[in-house]
């Protein structure tokens, strides 16, 4: 029996480390691990509540507007006018966060999980006329490999002409997120980190030129969906058609909802683009009770509280707990584990009968002669991503034009409140939510509740896996040298850390340590 441990794991967000006991190559046990603590929730305490909108943000660079509007949210019910935005308010926030949303599915498949597929060696020795392949191969030659290499060796299985095309289109790709960047900006004011969004609305009006200039850059931003995105997500597909069956972990997906197209008071009520629910194996979309949602952290280092209800949960670090093995939390829905992220998403829209989604997914599974079930698995997580970015960007050019230059875009609130607020969102990689209680103006309590806890969470007190550990099991790993099937299921989840363990830390671009040895 052998062990592998990859720590850190590296092209994410954060710090991940992976453990992997292997019987007969075959992963029997699985352990993740977030392995940083900062706390952030507990600085908010006896702060004005406000501050959560521009604190939160700081949880992370790659998603900071989603928990900027996740605050808000909750902020919204605190003060009493989450039924009350404006139109204006409402659209320009689907605007900042769709934008954003954009940007991340392209960061995600390019510039992180690509690299896992696309062998970059194939441009070294590159003689052609394209400008951008020669500067990659000169960088080549200069031997600053970083972040290329190091890397694990094998398993590439694209041609030389695939490879040098994708390579193309992973420099391509940073002028793209830049712009993505640019137009999350045009109403979000900056980025990373908008001033924008507030409760009760947004700060920044609308306008004629606004509008043409967000337009401007979403257009280039779909075409290169379209023509790149789209089409290098379907290369890879055929090439490992395998990574359809390589993966899956629990079938059990959820939805917080997304891009709210009303704004009714009740967050379970409102209309959301993107549909709020639960999904199973039978494809069927059942309500969501936020009320059934609890933490617990039986095998996190934190104090433990048993299972309870994020409005009732603290932070209180135990770093010398024993049996812990994690910073992260264990999330669980009505005592049950719960993937979400960009599978989850499409799998609620397709299972609420949205026809766009259910056409594409049905096209792209239809290419490989496959049923829903396939998307259970890596490819299926990269393929409702690419999906999902496509069709957000052309939400993004209908819902601009909707904006009614020189209406209110906030509304106004008292601040001496003493009250509970919730926010229900979604991340780019999945259901967000936080909670904050109010006492005479001021913030008592906070809790996050993000994406990559549910999926990269510890093992609950019941000795249940999280999503990640479950993905992880049952999968053979033909080279323990080169453990690709067991990276390429962890990247495929997205999953930052510095969310999960609310840790500000820079992307690494090697492997780590990583060892192989007796259990």
């Amino acid at each position: 029996m052998g062990k592998i441990v990859i720590d850190p794991l590296t092209r994410i967000e954060g710090h991940l480390k992976v453990e992997a006991v292997l019987e007969g190559g075959v992963v029997k046990e699985a352990k993740s691990s977030g392995m940083l603590y900062r706390g952030l929730e507990n600085v908010l305490t006896g702060r004005d509540p406000r501050d959560a909108a521009r604190i939160m943000q700081r949880i992370c660079g790659v998603c900071p507007t989603s928990h900027g509007l996740t605050a808000c949210f909750a902020l919204d019910e605190a003060y009493g006018v989450n039924g009350s935005i404006p139109l204006n308010g409402r659209v320009i926030r689907n605007l900042i966060q769709g934008a954003n949303f954009v940007q991340s599915h392209i960061l995600h498949f390019y510039q992180l999980a690509a690299l896992d597929y696309v062998d970059v060696t194939a441009v070294a020795d590159y003689n052609g006329s394209d400008p951008t392949l020669k500067k990659v191969r000169e960088f080549i030659d200069r031997g600053h490999l970083g972040p290329f290499m190091p890397r694990y060796e094998g398993d590439y299985r694209l041609s030389r002409e695939e490879n040098r095309a994708a390579v193309a289109h992973y420099v391509e790709a940073l002028n793209l997120r830049r712009l993505a960047h640019e137009a999350t900006a045009v109403f979000g004011g900056k980025m990373p980190h908008n001033m924008s969004i507030v409760p009760g609305g947004v700060t920044a009006q609308a306008s004629v030129d606004k509008v043409a200039n967000f337009m401007w850059k979403i257009e280039q931003l779909l075409e290169f969906i379209e023509t790149r995105y789209l089409p290098d997500v379907l290369m890879v597909a055929e090439r490992y058609p395998d990574y359809f069956t390589i993966g899956g972990g629990t079938t059990n997906m959820m939805s917080f909802g997304v891009f709210d197209l009303d704004s009714k008071s009740d967050l379970t009520q409102r209309r959301r683009w993107i549909p709020q629910g639960i999904v199973r194996s039978d494809l069927k979309l059942g309500h969501l009770d936020p009320s059934k949602i609890t933490e617990e952290v039986q095998n996190s280092w934190y104090r433990d509280t048993g299972p309870v209800h994020p409005y009732d949960g603290s932070t209180v670090a135990d770093r010398d707990k024993a049996g812990a093995y994690s910073w992260c939390k264990s999330p669980r829905y009505a005592g049950d584990v719960m993937e979400v992220g960009p599978l989850a998403r499409m799998l609620a829209s397709y299972a609420g009968g949205d026809r766009e989604v259910r056409e594409l997914v049905d096209g792209v599974l239809g290419k490989f002669n496959a049923g829903p079930e396939a998307l259970y698995s890596v490819l299926g997580r990269h393929a409702a991503r690419a999906i999902e970015c496509k069709l957000v960007a052309q939400k993004l050019k209908q819902w601009v034009l909707e904006l009614q230059p020189g209406q209110p875009v906030c509304t106004n609130y008292p601040l001496e409140v003493t009250n509970r607020g919730m926010g229900l969102h979604e991340a780019p990689r999945g259901a967000l939510g936080h909670w904050i209680d109010v006492e005479g103006g001021r913030t008592r309590n906070y809790q996050a509740v993000v994406p990559t806890t549910w999926n990269a969470g510890p093992m609950d007190g019941k000795g249940v896996p999280g999503p990640m550990e479950q993905a992880l099991i049952g999968t053979r790993v033909r080279d323990e040298e080169n453990p690709f099937e067991l990276v390429r299921i962890v990247r495929s989840y997205d999953p930052c850390l510095s969310c999960a363990v609310h840790v500000v830390s820079p992307r690494g671009s090697d492997l780590g340590r990583f060892v192989v040895g007796p259990e």
